[in-house]
């Protein structure tokens, strides 16, 4: 069939060309086979050399038979099929211009261009849509395999970089499309089969996931030009508005992307009307129906978002489309709808200058976000509280919104949702750093200045009111005012030509004489004088025989004539004429006042100056009021605000401290409530910031205001005690150590010392929390100076131990802190060892300490613990024989108890006999076995904890009771369900471990486990505890340190800072870490223990920086090579090679790669592998000696040869040969050590993966061992029976073997 007979028909599937379907339709006759391919692409090539791009009507086959096997064919047929099609269309693209003006282009010839243009644009499209494919399925490789080489990959499967490709071939099609084609087609209607082909494309590239990265801009940008052609060209408004529906419904990264393309056809290619088109659809979209589709309502929330950002002030004229969604239950579409909202309140309806319109819809929306702060998603709340932030910061937010405002954000303070609350003090900071009121925003500054101003003004309108009473002036006197300007403007007016004045008014035919002259007073009381001379001379016209226009003298001049015709008006009878014609007056802009009013407010001076001072008043008294009002709503933030300082977590913490920051600067008194947070930085190691953290208490503190000393130093304590009010004991020990810190370089006064006693002694009356804190400071300032307690020993004891009823627990506690701080606590330095300061047991101290704690033992005082716990530390901290006093204490408080049961128990019943001497801890011991081996039964937590830390202490006293205990002790460390007793247990463990070393040695895995604890509370204490037992070598350091490695990627800053702070420690104890990276290898990577690829990396990379000497990077790279033999997954081997990438290689390090190549030249076809090693190379290029670099070659060339090799099969056997030429010269040196690491690879244990079954022969729990899953720790807490009661470890869970620690060099274990 003749080219010019045929007619292509774009085919909605490429079958579709297979079948013939229509008379003169073209068909395929024939798909050649893949080697026909090529001999046929070069037989197109000739044939469009000689008849351009008319000759793909003869070779349309040929591309159809590419496109048909492209899976199969060779890259560089495929590329070099893109870049020939790229050119015919390119060519005739050229051609059409003239060939569109040729008015005698016959139809034959019309037709086959026509054709030619179909197949032209079918072929590369298709052709465009096939890399597109295979790129998309590399990409998902891509994510399974890691970031790692993906260039590369991308390169080595196509020949080439197609994320370069893309854009050059869009920008053609671009430009084909800006030509008049449609002339190509009968009565010149372009079919929509063909707009759909190009647009289509467009629509194809964009779902790929990578379109929105940084580096396919121009790729986005090219799609975008080219739809706007279509949009402006080929009528595709309504496809395109449907495409970006359904792609927003199911690619979530579209939205900015399409939002980037719909702003740029609204503004550049005047397409505004594809703005209201889009969001009519989705405005009519059901909510209900998108509360059930999340991702598409996810896309349609962000594109609107990202839309009113860019195009406002096209979106509001069809915002009242969107309003249901407000409605819906998806909060995601009710956010984007407000932040649009605000949006345009930013960009479109901010200013001064706006329109009655305007400021409606703006003050509607501030309405709509303002009642959405109550919405009952938190995270609308919590947007539109930001939406407020940006209001406020870019000061678009109404002066006479700003209280309702204020008090939304003062009320979610108290919302139940952190991300509320977070943004709520953000809003407030806002508030406060935009606020237009006063740097200084203190109630008791402005209460005083609001009362005054208020009062002023009150006295200013009852003067006023007094005055406009009885002011009224004389009309002769206002003639005379105004009477030397009347005649200026006279006289100027009769200068001019005859007809050039103007008249702003004629006269109408139904007025009469007395509403011109009502007028005519009007315009003069008004100052309007040129208007009121130009209306009289018109009257003397028009009313010749009227009074007063009638009167005219020949003698007089025409200037004398209208003075004494307007004198006569604003004189005489025309006051009582404006009385009776209040409408002209009102007409006239008059407000009906009668004339009698007007003409003072008009003509003396004097009463406009009080009218602006009454106005400058009342705009003063406003501004006082509104300060005044912001300044209580901040104040009632800053108390509920103070309260979340110890209850929420970080991020709102960081915001309150940056809240309190702000508001100590802008004065507020409340502030220095949150000035405590800045206290724990005290501990800095860094000397500016401690030394900034003193400076600023030392300013807030140590400079107080007052006439004399003493007032200065009560107002010093007055501020010290504010801070020890609800503080926490952290809180308590900063504060301690920064007044140790003044007391020592005596920048306290001694007025300061002097009245903290009388306070203590109450000879200055104070409150009992007054009392109490005043102790706490003299007891942190005995800190610096002992000798400020040790001096009044006895006042201390007789202020907090004194005999009344009910005991001040609270007080004595205090009490015993401050006494305590006589001794120094701290380790003495060498050769500077005193003899410990000690009070003998007869001293009045110890015994009423004895007293107050028997006493307060049954009465239920919540106190009276806490305090407990001090006296006995002090006792022992200070007394001469304190077990004796304890031992006293202890049967005094059993003496009570049995008294109570002795009440309750009958009389046949055995009588309890109280222990004495050394059985008065032994008496304990079943009791609290009791309660520890049952925890269903004992469930109180308080009681839990009691007797979990009862427990350790009862162990650390003998090795027979730890030994017997120690299955019992770690149960409940491993099961127990409160945290709080997991951590206490792995305190006392760790201090057993240092006591008993031996006994506790086999359990040691279980120490480790607790590092992967749930409970971020006993993951860091369990990283705290082994850091201290390894870096110590209190615990073999064993594979399970990999435990401490993943603590390197803990969620929790604190923790990984914990773990990355072990790890620098460790480097500095020798080989610690090149010895335990092998096993720390093996269990990270193992893919059912171990950790995500990522992970892994991160702690890689952390390890790996510690191996800095030259013999060890050189031992790794070897082990980790012949690793690569006995790995089990691609996981495994990938793991392997990131970590060879990190080491430090040095040329020595290469040749042992390069002897150890077998061992891992067949695993680089994997790109993430083969780029690893590659690296490797660019690193020992950037350093590499002339005479190295050959070597480097050399490996480079097999690393490419080995992974061009499962790609290229033709070149495989040549590569192959090439490889074995030169293996024998680069390893014939070390012939005997390619192999001899395959038989020392068994015996290297340090690189073998332990098997579960390893550990059964220290750990006989042989069924929870074997589990490749780590099982999953179950507390019994069934109160069905007492054995299910029982938290004990069966007895073949109990380790037996014990293994005695030894401190030997870890060789004799290799040997």
């Amino acid at each position: 069939m003749a080219p010019q007979m045929y007619e292509f028909h774009l085919p909605l599937s490429p079958e579709e060309l297979l079948k013939s379907g229509g008379v003169n339709q073209y068909v395929v006759q024939e798909v050649l086979s893949i080697k026909h391919l090529p001999p046929q692409l070069r037989a197109f090539q000739a044939a469009f050399r000689a008849q351009g791009p008319l000759a793909m009507l003869q070779h349309f086959d040929t591309i159809y038979s590419i496109l048909h096997h492209f899976r199969s064919i060779d890259p560089g047929l495929k590329e070099d099929t893109l870049q020939f099609l790229i050119k015919v269309v390119s060519r005739h693209s050229q051609e059409l211009p003239a060939i569109l003006d040729d008015t005698t282009l016959s139809g034959s010839d019309r037709n086959a261009h026509l054709n030619a243009l179909k197949m032209n644009c079918y072929a590369l499209i298709r052709l465009l849509e096939s890399f597109e494919t295979m790129a998309s399925q590399t990409n998902l490789v891509d994510l399974d395999l890691g970031g790692k080489g993906k260039k590369a990959r991308t390169k080595a499967a196509h020949g080439f970089d197609w994320e370069e490709e893309r854009q050059p071939i869009l920008q053609l099609l671009t430009q084909l499309l800006q030509l008049d084609i449609r002339h190509l087609w009968n009565h010149s209607i372009i079919e929509e089969e063909f707009v759909s082909l190009v647009t289509g494309c467009c629509y194809r590239l964009l779902e790929n996931p990578t379109i929105n990265h940084q580096k396919n801009r121009p790729t986005r940008e090219a799609i975008t030009h080219l739809l706007g052609v279509a949009l402006t060209r080929y009528n595709h408004m309504l496809s395109a508005t449907v495409k970006i529906i359904q792609m927003l419904q199911h690619f979530e990264h579209l939205a900015p992307v399409l939002v980037a393309a719909v702003s740029l056809w609204a503004t550049d290619y005047g397409m505004k009307s594809i703005v209201g088109e889009i969001v009519r659809e989705i405005g009519q979209k059901c909510p209900q129906e998108l509360s059930r589709d999340p991702s598409g309502t996810k896309g349609f929330a962000a594109f609107l978002t990202e839309l009113a950002e860019r195009v406002p002030a096209i979106l509001m004229s069809s915002m009242c489309i969107l309003l249901d969604h407000l409605d819906g239950e998806n909060y995601m579409m009710r956010n984007a709808v407000l932040a649009a909202m605000a949006e345009m309140v930013l960009q479109v309806l901010s200013g001064d200058q706006l329109e009655a319109a305007a400021r409606d819809t703006r003050d509607q929306f501030l309405d709509t976000l303002q009642a959405h702060g109550h919405d009952v998603n938190s995270f609308v709340r919590s947007r539109v509280l930001q939406l407020f932030t940006r209001i406020v910061q870019q000061k678009a937010l109404p002066l006479t919104r700003f209280q309702a405002v204020v008090a939304l954000a003062v009320g979610r303070l108290a919302d139940k949702s952190v991300l509320v609350c977070k943004n709520a003090i953000q809003l407030l900071a806002s508030f406060l750093a935009n606020n237009p009121f006063s740097c200084k925003l203190s109630d008791a500054d402005l209460a005083g200045p609001l009362q005054k101003e208020t009062q002023k003004l009150q006295e200013m309108r009852a003067q006023r009111r007094t005055a406009a009473a009885s002011a009224v002036l004389d009309p002769e006197e206002e003639w005379e005012a105004m009477l030397p300007e009347l005649k200026s403007t006279l006289q100027q007016l009769l200068q001019l030509p005859q007809g050039e004045e103007e008249i702003p008014e004629q006269i109408a035919n139904t007025e009469t004489t007395e509403d011109v002259k009502g007028r005519i007073y009007q315009l003069l009381a008004k100052a309007s004088y040129k208007k009121a001379i130009i209306l009289t001379r018109e009257a003397t016209g028009h009313f010749q025989e009227s009074e007063p226009f009638s009167h005219i003298d020949p003698e007089e001049s025409e200037e004398t004539r209208l003075l004494n015709i307007l004198g006569l008006i604003f004189k005489g009878p025309a006051a009582s004429t404006q009385e009776k014609n209040p409408r002209e007056s009102t007409g006239n802009m008059v407000t009906g006042q009668t004339v009698c009013k007007n003409k003072p407010n008009m003509s003396d001076p004097e009463e406009s100056r009080g009218n602006d001072e009454l106005v400058k008043q009342e705009m003063l008294v406003q501004y006082l009021q509104d300060a005044y009002s912001f300044s209580r709503k901040i104040t009632e933030a800053i108390g509920i605000i103070s309260k979340m300082m110890y209850e929420n977590t970080t991020t709102v913490v960081q915001e309150v401290i940056e809240f309190f920051v702000m508001v100590f600067q802008f004065g507020v008194p409340q502030a220095l409530f949150g000035v405590r947070r800045m206290l724990p930085l005290i501990w800095s190691k860094e000397p500016g910031v401690r030394e900034a953290v003193l400076n600023a208490y030392r300013q807030l503190y140590l400079n107080p205001k007052g006439d004399s000393a003493r007032a200065k130093a009560q107002a010093l304590i007055q501020n010290l005690s504010l801070l020890l009010v609800d503080a926490s004991v952290g809180t308590i020990q900063c504060l301690e150590e920064i007044l140790c810190e003044f007391v020592q370089k005596d920048e306290l006064k001694p007025a300061v010392t002097q009245l903290l006693w009388e306070r203590a002694t109450e000879k200055v009356a104070c409150c009992p929390l007054e009392r109490c804190s005043s102790v706490m400071l003299l007891g942190m300032m005995a800190r610096g100076k002992p000798e400020i307690v040790g001096s009044n020993l006895d006042t201390l004891v007789s202020i907090g131990l004194d005999e009344k009823f009910p005991q001040d627990y609270r007080l004595a506690q205090q009490v015993c802190h401050a006494i305590a701080n006589i001794s120094d606590r701290r380790k003495p330095s060498l050769g500077k060892r005193h003899p410990p300061f000690r009070l003998p047991q007869e001293h009045r101290l110890f015994e009423r300490l004895r007293e107050t704690v028997t006493k307060g033992f049954v009465h239920p005082d919540p106190l009276w613990i806490p305090f407990k716990e001090v006296a006995v530390t002090l006792i022992y901290q200070l007394a001469e024989g304190p077990e004796v006093i304890c031992a006293q204490i202890l049967q005094g408080c059993a003496k009570q108890a049995l008294e109570k049961l002795e009440e309750k128990r009958t009389s046949q019943e055995d009588p309890i006999t109280l222990p004495t001497g050394k059985q008065t801890l032994a008496a304990f011991v079943p009791l609290l076995l009791k309660v520890c081996n049952n925890p269903g039964l004992y469930s109180n937590p308080d009681l839990s904890a009691a007797a979990s830390l009862a427990l350790g202490k009862f162990c650390m006293i003998s090795a027979t009771f730890c030994d017997s205990q120690l299955r019992l002790l770690f149960t409940m460390l491993e099961k127990s369900p409160l945290p709080i007793v997991r951590s206490n247990l792995m305190v006392a463990t760790g201090d057993l471990a240092i006591r008993f070393p031996n006994l506790v040695d086999p359990w040691t895995p279980h120490l480790y486990a607790r590092l992967r604890d749930p409970a971020q509370q006993v993951r860091k204490t369990a990283g705290l505890v082994m850091t201290h037992l390894i870096l110590k070598d209190m615990v073999k350091v064993k594979g399970q340190v990999s435990e401490m490695a993943v603590l390197l990627i803990d969620p929790e800053p604190q923790i990984a800072a914990l773990a990355k702070n072990f790890f620098n420690e460790l480097s500095h104890k020798g080989n610690a870490i090149y010895n335990l990276l092998p096993d720390i290898i093996s269990r990270l990577s193992d893919p059912e223990l171990g950790v995500e690829e990522e992970p892994f990396h991160t702690i890689m990379k952390q390890l790996l920086s510690y191996i800095t000497k030259d013999k060890q990077t050189e031992s790794l790279v070897e082990k980790l090579c012949q690793r690569f033999r006995t790995s089990r997954t691609e996981r495994q081997q990938r793991d392997l090679a990131y970590c060879v990438s990190q080491l430090p290689l040095t040329e020595r390090g290469l040749r042992k790669m390069l002897d150890n190549f077998d061992c891992f030249g067949d695993k680089l076809s994997d790109e993430s592998i083969f780029s690893a090693f590659l690296s490797v190379v660019g690193k020992l290029r950037r350093g590499a000696k002339p005479e190295g670099k050959a070597i480097i070659d050399e490996f480079e060339q097999k690393l490419r040869a080995c992974h061009t090799r499962g790609l290229d099969g033709i070149k495989e056997l040549e590569i192959g040969q090439a490889g074995s030429q030169r293996a024998p010269s680069a390893k014939k040196p070390s012939t005997g050590s390619r192999y001899q690491p395959l038989a020392s690879t068994a015996s290297d244990n340090d690189f073998v993966t332990p098997e579960p079954r390893r550990t059964t022969r220290r750990h006989p729990n042989t069924q929870q061992r074997a589990s490749k899953k780590k099982p999953k720790v179950v507390f019994s807490s069934d109160e069905s029976s007492e054995e299910d009661l029982s938290a004990e470890m069966t007895e073949d869970e109990t380790p037996k073997k014990t293994t005695p620690i030894l401190r030997a060099s870890a060789r004799r274990h290799r040997s």
